[in-house]
This record gives structure tokens, sequence and C-alpha cells, in this order.
């Protein structure tokens, strides 16, 4: 299961809290937790020498010999351990602060506090003393805390049953030191056959599936003839023989290394949070220039709320009243329609020099309308800056992402298993491959490669290959486009496998599936699977129809499998993000785009053309009604190579085989059905061609439906067979052959 982090907590206040707090800022100063570090190994040092004093016949002060005497009072003998306890933690704090991160599990330190506290109790419960001092005077005993545990157990329980309990603690104390399990003590008896589940070991890499032998040519049957095969009349060349069909698809091959072995990276690989905004010179100048321009419009306005974000700058205004003449000469008031302060977007950029402004009328859920105003100094969103607030700690989900800080500098976080799926849209260089980047960087940093499995689709080359170190991808980023539409397919196919699985095992989704089988067999869980693909238009422009209609097959029915799609293009148009792709991605995030058309294609509304790129994005939930305006989280190049340098340090990188290699080999389709698929096209093919006097690549494809890819094929196919002549010229017909 998923280890959920736990972060600091960094919440977004107020300036003016910011400023009080920042007074007590000199107590995080590294310098003096360096210092306190360092203050607490002395202290274990001089009280190591002055327990050692009479028997190293050394000189001790007055004042260690107080601490001394304190302790042994408060822990008797138990005065020894909690001298290494107190070096210890200074030496953890220490490296801690060194940039040597400390990892904590929480199994030894609770086993070894339950053991020293029991064992202070036995030991004043067997010397028999009815006070501490006496104890302390003969020089060993449990102290003041023995003498409390042995006192209270005793006078309510007895002696008998206070020392039958606190020896049962004591050897829980040492089963959680040790991580001792009742699967560890039952190994010898089966022979040591699978190592326990909590028993720390050398990290292993991934488990790849074992290839299957290959049976011999004698041994091979062929498939028994299909009706279709006689109904059509072949000419007299021998038809190619098929290839053989591929192997069926296995398990997807996951870690055999136990969760509890591994460590999720910790948040020094990335940035930190960098601050910014506007100042309150500034925000009182522009208030000042929005009230002036819209009252020169005859518009009075009162700017009465403003909200500070990392890029820009909400302010909400209140629409006053203007006086109107009634029907009998009267003068009456009138409330400012906000559809007066819309048509005056471009004027208020105008006096406020800024190089774009978008006007929310109204906000959503407060009684103002919102100008979003550029800031002259952008900050930028760290992906430690979100990953560390208080939001994003509350998602008990394992697929939590951050997606950046709205308008308020409020941290914007989402769940992809509730999305389902998210759609990413806009221009060239608006910010589409980074937030692609930050979301994988995010569920990596979140997730172990047995809870969480990716499927990288990069037709740029350049954007999603840099994941290729993780232990997360399956395979290897795919940027060839004709086995992409493979790839596509092979997740349609492990989407029905799971299905299959659930079924049999009386499942209704994935967390369901799991549950179930961990009573039994944990090595059949089954992970989540993030498919991301970072340019959709090159595929539709490939095999249009083919691509849909998987991504829509996927997108409708994969959620309760576990299986989630993250689909960005730089083409938002209605061929490439078409209706039926619009209806299955309910969650949306639009960047700058080029045109309002754009705009109401990702959203269907207005409003993206009028954002400022490099990370400026309007956030459509699945559960909202309204967008809202966000900057994302950036992700360097750096910090991407530092994730991955740590998933390598605890996993080598192993080359293995993806699952959907064997499709490949097939000459494309699904493991069950792709040979059968590829006859059936070519029977048709052979129909239409008879009778025919030429035809082309492009006529197979209009006729069949199919991509321009697999009508070529065909054609290669035909001409092998003597059903069409070779390719005179580019673009040229085919003869067919006896087609006169």
């Amino acid at each position: 299961m998923t280890r959920k982090r736990t972060y600091p907590s960094q919440k977004s206040t107020p300036r003016r809290r910011d400023e009080q707090v920042s007074r007590w800022a000199w107590l995080g100063s590294p310098v003096l937790q360096q210092i306190g570090a360092l203050l607490l190994i002395v202290l274990a040092l001089l009280t190591l020498l002055t327990l050692l004093g009479p028997i190293l016949h050394l000189s001790t002060g007055r004042w260690t010999d107080a601490w001394v005497r304190a302790l042994r009072f408060l822990f008797g003998w138990g005065v020894v351990p909690v001298t290494v306890a107190i070096g210890a933690a200074g030496i953890l704090l220490l490296r801690h602060l060194l940039d040597q991160p400390v990892h904590w599990r929480w199994r030894p330190l609770v086993g070894l506090e339950l053991l020293f506290f029991s064992l202070l109790g036995l030991t004043h419960l067997i010397a028999g003393y009815a006070d501490p001092w006496g104890l302390v005077e003969s020089g060993w005993g449990g102290g003041l805390i023995g003498w409390a545990l042995s006192g209270l157990l005793t006078r309510y329980l007895g002696p008998i049953v206070a020392g039958l309990l606190l020896t049962i603690v004591l050897a829980l104390g040492i089963a959680l030191t040790f991580d001792l399990t009742l699967e560890s003590l039952r190994q010898p008896q089966r022979g040591m056959a699978t190592p326990s589940r909590h028993t720390p070991r050398a990290v292993q890499p991934s488990v790849t599936p074992r290839p299957r032998p290959t049976p011999p040519p004698s041994q091979q049957e062929r498939p028994a003839p299909r009706p279709a095969d006689t109904a059509v009349s072949r000419p007299a060349p021998a038809r190619p023989a098929p290839p053989p069909p591929p192997r069926a698809a296995e398990p997807i091959p996951l870690t055999a290394v136990p969760p509890e072995a591994l460590r999720l990276p910790p948040l020094d690989l990335l940035e930190p949070a960098r601050n910014g905004g506007l100042s309150d010179r500034e925000v009182r100048e522009k208030s000042r220039i929005i009230e002036e321009t819209l009252a020169q419009f005859g518009i009075p306005v009162q700017v009465v709320d403003v909200r500070r974000g990392p890029v820009v700058t909400q302010f909400g205004i209140a629409p006053g009243f203007t006086e109107r003449s009634g029907p009998e000469g009267r003068r009456k008031a009138q409330k400012v329609r906000v559809s007066q302060i819309t048509t005056l977007a471009d004027d208020l950029a105008l006096a406020l020099a800024a190089p774009s402004l978008r006007i929310e009328a109204p906000v959503p859920g407060r009684s103002v309308v919102g100008i979003e105003v550029p800031n002259d100094q952008v900050s930028v969103v760290t992906l430690r800056a979100v990953m560390e607030s208080e939001a994003f700690q509350e998602m008990e989900t394992p697929l939590a992402i951050a997606l950046g800080q709205n308008v308020a500098g409020e941290p914007i976080v989402a769940d992809l298993a509730q999305m389902p799926h998210l759609l990413i849209a806009g221009t060239t260089g608006s910010g589409k491959s980074v937030c692609i980047k930050a979301i994988a960087t995010c569920l990596a940093m979140n997730n172990s490669p047995s809870d969480l499995r990716m499927v990288l689709i990069d037709p740029k080359m350049v954007e999603l290959v840099r994941f290729n170190g993780l232990p997360h991808p399956l395979g290897r980023a795919e940027y060839d486009l004709e086995r992409i539409t493979r790839v596509l397919r092979w997740v349609a196919h492990e989407m029905d496998r799971r299905y299959k699985q659930f079924a049999a095992a009386g499942a209704r989704h994935l967390d369901d599936y799991n549950q179930r089988v961990a009573r039994r067999t944990p090595e059949e869980r089954l992970p989540r699977i993030a498919v991301f693909i970072d340019e959709l238009a090159d595929l539709m422009m490939l095999a249009p129809q083919e691509t849909e209609r998987t991504i829509c097959r996927i997108a409708q029915m994969a959620r309760a499998t576990g299986i989630h799609l993250v689909v960005a293009t730089q083409r938002p148009s209605v061929d490439v993000v078409t209706g039926l792709i619009k209806a299955n991605f309910p969650a949306r995030i639009s960047f700058a785009t080029a045109s309002q058309v754009d705009s109401r294609v990702i959203l269907d509304m207005p409003g993206a053309e009028t954002l400022l790129g490099k990370g400026d994005m309007l956030y459509l939930a699945a559960d909202a009604g309204h967008p809202v305006r966000v900057q994302g989280c950036f992700v360097s190049e750096a910090e991407v190579d530092r994730v991955v340098a740590f998933w390598k340090q605890q996993l080598p990188a192993q080359v293995a085989e993806p699952p959907w290699e064997p499709m490949m080999h097939a000459g494309g389709g699904d493991a069950a059905g792709a040979g059968d698929e590829d006859d059936d096209l070519l029977e048709q093919a052979i129909r239409l061609v008879q009778g025919q006097e030429g035809v082309t690549a492009s006529y197979l494809q209009r006729r069949l439906r199919i991509g321009y890819p697999r009508a070529a094929r065909l054609m290669e196919q035909l001409e092998e067979m003597g059903l069409v002549g070779p390719q005179e010229a580019a673009g040229r017909q085919r003869r067919v052959i006896g087609g006169e």
C-alpha cells in the first residue's frame, strides 16, 4: 500500500501575519539548529564521563553530578540508555542538517520505548522497593518512572498480573525492535519459501516476466480455415504465411522489493518555494487607476478585495449606483450592470499598461467582479511549495497531484483517481509539457513502483524520455507513431484483462480486488497505471478513427481498473479534440490559446485567449462548472534528474521488454484478435479490387475506414499476392492484374 508522506505545514497566510511570524524566524536558523545538535552531543559525553568517573577515578563537577543524580532519580539504571539516546539524537539531527536525510522507521522506535519502560517497571517490581529512593541509593533500579509503573500496576492488578503484563509488553517491544512477525517465525517451518514482508533485505531490481519456451515447428498447430477463406476465389500466386500468433499478455511485472524496504524521495530533491507578488504601494496605485478609469466612463466602482497571486493579482470591485431620469422626470438610483464593466477590458488594460487583462464577472461564490492584472515581477511556483502545503497533506489518496497556485496564492491540488482522466491543451510554449512532467514527478515522489506504473507516450521525443531511468514506467517512452497505436490497444486489452480478474474474484474495483487478493497472495496485487500522452494531434493525424475509438473506450471504462489518462495537445481544434473525447474528459486544463474559438473547444467558454503563457492556465475540475485560474508548478530538468537518480539508487535500471512488445512482433492488433482482424481486412481488400482497373492506398483507406499505414501494408500484400502491379509513380494508381 502507498505510504502517505508527512510534510511540514506550510499554509498561506496574509502578509501581516507573515510579518508577525518573521519575528521568530531566527529560531529556525540552520546555524542555531546545528549548534543545538552539537550541544546534545556534548551533553551526552559529559554525562557519560560523569557516570564513569568513579570507575576511571575522574574528578567531576557539582553541576554534572547534580545532572546525573537527577537522571538516576528518574530512570535508575536507565540513565545509561538515556545518555546513549541523547547522543544519538544529536548525531542524527546533525546529519539531517548537513543534507544527509535520516529515514525513520516507526516499528524499531516504538519497540525500543516499550522495551525500555517495561524493563524499568520489571526491575523495580523484582527488587521490591516501596519507593524509588532506595534504588537510587543502591545505584540500580527503575527510578521514579519504574516505581510509578510497577506501583500502579501492583496496586490495581496485583504483583503476579503486573509482572505478567510487563513481561508481555517486554516481548512485544523485542518483536517490534527486531521487526519480527508471526509470518517470519513460521518461515523456517516452510523452508524459507518467501521472505517476510517486514524483514529488511537488500534491494533488488524489478522482476521481469519469464519468457515462455517456443514449441518446435512440429508441435505448432495450424489454424483451421474460416468460412471467409473458402468464399473468396484467390489467384494463382500463393499467399504468404501469416505470422505466428502473439503470446498472451502476461501480468505487469512488479518490483520484488517489499514496500518497507523502499524509501520515497525526500522533498529536498526539489527546489524550495520562492516569494513574490505586488507590494502594498503597487496595490494601492493599481486600485486607484481602476477606480478612476471606470469613473471616467460613468461607472462608479470600489475596490473592496485584493488577492495577490504569484503571476496575477485579482482586484475585487463592487459596482456602485448611477442616477438616471425616470418616466416622470425624477432621478432614480440604478445599479451598474456587470456587462458595462466587462466591455471596458481593453480600456482598463491600456490604463494599467498591462499586456492582457481578464475580467471574471462575477467571481464564483463572491459578490464582486474580479479584474485579474499581471504582476510586474512574476514568481515561480515550485512543485515543492505546493507539496508542502496543508491542502496537499490532507489529500488521503495515492494519486494526489499538485497543479499550482490560484490568484490568491493558495495551493491547488487534485486527485487523478476522481477526475478520472485529464485533458491538457494550449499553444506551443504555454506550459503543457512542463505540466505533464510536474504531474509525473509528483506521482513518482509519492508512489512506489509496486503501487503505480506509467505508460509514457512522447511523439516529441524530447519531453518524457527523461523519465526512462525511473522504475515506474513500463518499458521506455514510446515515440514511434505506428507503435503508439498498438500501445494504446494494449492498454485497452489490459483493462479488459483486469475486468475479467475482478469478475473472477467478485470485486467491483481495483482497491476492492487488491484487498481481497492481499489476504491470500499479496504478489498478485495490481498497480495503478497512469498513461501520459504528450501530443494527441500526431496520433489523430495518423489514424484518427482508431485513436479516437481506443482513447474513448479506455476513458469510458478504465476508471474502476485503476487506469488513468493524461492527454495533452497543442492543436485544440475540433478534429483533434472531438466531441466524443471531450465528453469522456470532464477534467480539463487550458493554457494560453491563439483565439477564443480554441478556448471554447477546450473549456466550452472563452477566457483562455487572455492568459499570459508560461504556466498560466485555467483548470476546470470534473465537479465544477467554472474554471479556476492557476499558475502551474514548474519542474526543472535538474529536479527530474535528481528524482530519477534517487530511484535508480534503490532499484538499479534493468532493461525489460514492455508487455506490449509481443503485439509489435505480431504486426499490430491486440494479443487475442490481431491476426483475425488483419485477415478480415485483407479479404475485404481483395473483394474491393476485383473488377477495378486501378486502385490506390487512399481508396482502401476510405472504403475500409482504416489508417494510411495499414492501407499501405494491404497494398504491399496485394502486390505480393499478384493482384496489383508495382507502383509506377507517387500518387498514381496501381494497375489491378486481371481487372481490365
